[in-house]
């Protein structure tokens, strides 16, 4: 997860952690979904980076489900990564060692290699909004077109906007007034700005959206 540089906890939620793996309560329920999607999603052969890789759970579902994929975990949180790699042991060498990317930074894809797809799990509303725009130029320069960026969590809608995502907004507002559910519609919007086309929304447990945008080819 990306955060911001106070002492806000990294995660949300109580996690059990067993020989460095953590065990993410949220991940266990809504791994599978996420799976059924990206692994539509995901090219055959994907080097996938993924921002924000938490636990480290996702990456080993993924690449279970899909033995042709390679997988780049990244969190700037010392004990994710240390779970992350930890975990990479279930994937038969196809999980990297983590990096420690932290998309505060404007350059945070300086030293990376192109890739694939680009994977963003509930990240975007637990970190300020220049994160997001940071990870949108970062994809601009990382992927080809027709390569897709997923993002996975919860999202504003206007009137429509789910009750339990408005309490959670005031929730993460209250720990951290730079972080907050997003308007989906300031979402798609950003990543059009930056060549990238909303081609396929899904709806998630616990009113959750999966969100993919694909780079478009440049005129």
């Amino acid at each position: 997860m990306t955060r911001s540089s106070d002492t806000s906890p990294v995660a949300l939620e109580d996690r059990v952690s067993r020989e460095d793996r953590l065990f993410s309560p949220s991940t266990a329920r809504n791994r599978e979904p996420i799976a059924g999607i990206l692994g539509a999603v995901l090219p055959e052969h994907a080097r996938v980076l993924e921002i924000g890789s938490g636990t480290g759970e996702h990456a080993v579902t993924l690449c279970q489900a899909r033995p042709d994929i390679a997988w780049q975990p990244s969190d700037p949180d010392e004990t994710s990564r240390r779970s992350q790699a930890a975990w990479a042991a279930e994937a038969d060498g196809r999980i990297a060692p983590p990096l420690a990317l932290d998309l505060l930074q404007a350059d945070w894809d300086r030293d990376l290699a192109p890739v694939d797809a680009i994977v963003c799990i509930n990240v975007i509303h637990i970190s300020p909004w220049r994160v997001a725009g940071n990870l949108v130029a970062g994809a601009g320069r990382l992927l080809g077109p027709g390569r897709p960026v997923f993002l996975y969590g919860p999202y504003r809608e206007g009137e429509k906007t789910a009750p339990s995502n408005l309490d959670f907004d005031r929730s993460l507002k209250s720990r951290n007034p730079d972080w907050g559910v997003r308007e989906l519609d300031d979402v798609v919007a950003l990543f059009e700005s930056r060549g990238f086309a909303l081609e396929r929304r899904a709806g998630m447990p616990a009113n959750n959206l999966s969100l993919v945008f694909v780079k478009q080819e440049t005129a």
